[in-house]
């Protein structure tokens, strides 16, 4: 069973000679604690090509501490990381590589690194004996496994206690640097090890898509093919959250995978569709399988501000009960559905296709031209397309084929909305500004969708609170409350709409 820490750390240089500096001097540590000398002995995997150093992930088996098991760490961001625990054993435990399967795919995980460290510990405690942070000194050796080439060092780390103030940090490191002990370069004893053994990481191969004109920096294709590579980022960043069950992951992941097929479409003339639009519908079966989780993580909590904000008076029979039960249900089936999507072959071939595709753009002729040239144009067309959308809604009399026609519409706005990010660091102010009126449209949208599928949902409960014997009133009530949000989005739009008329980047004279 495998369980989590959020590590935040500060590492420093350091030699054999390096004496800590009085640390009671910093404000709010009462007492250094000496723990003595623990010698620590861990064995780094990773694969062949060291996919997992290269997205600053380590997994590794370490011996000796108080925490002695495996440990996978994940960054978070700048010097904090999540380590995520298994007891010690000889194999590596399932839950881990499944943590690592975005990264690793069919590549086998092997001991790539051994570090042994002396590590003279000791605690920062305040006042009233309350740990605040843990500073060691450590005497590490590093031995490559495939040659045996070695290092060594001395090195600091201040680690912050759980629930510690991070402000505690930079008063120790601003202490450490007075007494001339400067900040280490390295992010992690791996990356160090790594670097002076000789073994560099570097990007992980992907398979080849059709060859195509490179994605030159101030080009069109240059602008569209770092906004994909940055989608895929974070797609691939996601994945160990959506695993885990972290909140905000699976909606995360699945707006990744949108903005990838909406850039796609959008910038047809500078990505050759017949290589983007097989990747197009795999990222759609993706989006579908993460989308079951999140929707019903949506609908819960709106159902339950609902009720949260009726009159204890009006809530008859155990409504909360029901829609707990609903809701316990219908995520425990649309998690495993997603964790199996993200187990699949077809998940695996997905993200080396994505692979492919960045290593070897399939651009056509205008990707060569420059963002001012092509981007305005992606705009244009995604605008007009809102447009006949939006139009063809409002002139539908209320009810299923306005909300279905309203729900294509906000497909459409979310596309332009995209549309307008990928521009937006090329094109400046005007695209931001697009993005920004096409989201308040896209968000009118939503919203009046989110209420259609409630009153679906609410109509399942009331027949199922029915069926049990009990009140169907409170749904019947909240049904209500749907169709007049439903009905406030409708008579919004138009005011949005009027005032989402895009500031058009003008394309430069005689493009």
């Amino acid at each position: 069973m495998a369980d989590t820490k959020r590590e935040i750390e500060r590492k420093y240089e350091a030699t054999p000679e390096t004496t800590l500096p009085d640390l009671t001097r910093v404000t709010g540590v009462s007492t250094v604690v000496d723990q003595g000398t623990t010698e620590l002995d861990a064995v780094y995997y990773d694969t062949s090509d060291l996919r997992l150093a290269a997205a600053s992930i380590t997994l590794r088996r370490r011996t000796g501490g108080d925490d002695a098991g495996w440990h996978l760490k994940l960054p978070v961001a700048p010097g904090v990381r999540d380590e995520i625990r298994a007891p010690l054993s000889g194999t590596l435990p399932r839950t881990l590589k499944a943590l690592v399967r975005a990264r690793t795919r069919d590549h086998a995980l092997e001991p790539v690194v051994r570090l042994r460290s002396a590590r003279d510990l000791h605690q920062l405690v305040d006042a009233d004996g309350a740990l605040l942070a843990e500073v060691s000194r450590d005497a590490v050796r590093a031995e490559r496994l495939d040659d045996g080439r070695t290092a060594a060092w001395d090195e600091i780390e201040v680690e912050l206690a759980d629930g510690g103030d991070p402000a505690l940090l930079d008063k120790v490191g601003k202490k450490l640097h007075k007494a001339g002990i400067k900040s280490s370069e390295a992010p992690s004893k791996l990356a160090r090890a790594l670097d002076e053994t000789g073994l560099a990481p570097g990007p992980a191969p992907g398979p080849p898509a059709a060859p195509g004109p490179p994605a030159a920096p101030g080009t069109a294709g240059g602008e569209v093919i770092g906004y994909l590579r940055d989608q895929v980022t974070a797609l691939l960043a996601y994945d160990p959250g959506v695993r885990r069950n972290l909140p905000d992951a699976v909606h995360q992941m699945r707006v990744a995978t949108r903005r990838l097929r909406s850039a796609f479409r959008s910038y047809s003339t500078v990505l050759d569709r017949t290589a983007t639009d097989p990747l197009g519908e795999e990222l759609k079966w993706l989006a579908g399988e993460l989308g079951a989780a999140r929707d019903t993580e949506v609908l819960a909590e709106r159902l339950r501000h609902r009720l949260d904000a009726l009159p204890r008076t009006l809530l008859l029979g155990p409504v909360r009960g029901r829609l707990r039960i609903w809701t316990t249900a219908r995520g425990s089936g649309s998690r495993r559905r997603a964790v199996t999507a993200l187990d699949s072959r077809r998940y695996v071939a997905l993200l080396a296709s994505l692979d492919g595709l960045l290593a070897e753009p399939p651009l056509r002729k205008r990707a060569t031209g420059t963002p001012e040239q092509v981007l305005p144009r992606a705009l244009r067309k995604d605008y007009g397309r809102l447009a006949d959308r939006i139009e063809h809604a409002l002139s539908l009399p209320a009810g299923p084929d306005r909300d279905l026609a309203m729900h294509d519409a906000r497909k459409a706005a979310k596309r332009a909305r995209y549309a307008g990010e990928v521009a937006a660091p090329a094109l400046g102010g005007p695209a931001k500004r697009f993005a920004k009126r096409m989201k308040a449209v896209q968000t009118v949208l939503g919203d009046h969708q989110d209420s259609v599928v409630a009153r679906d949902t609410l109509k399942l409960l009331a027949a199922q609170a029915h069926a049990a014997g009990e009140s169907a009133f409170t749904w019947g009530l909240l049904y209500g409350q749907e169709q007049r949000s439903a009905a406030d989005r409708e008579r919004e739009l138009p005011g949005v709409w009027s005032r989402a008329a895009p500031e058009q980047p003008r394309e430069p004279a005689g493009s």
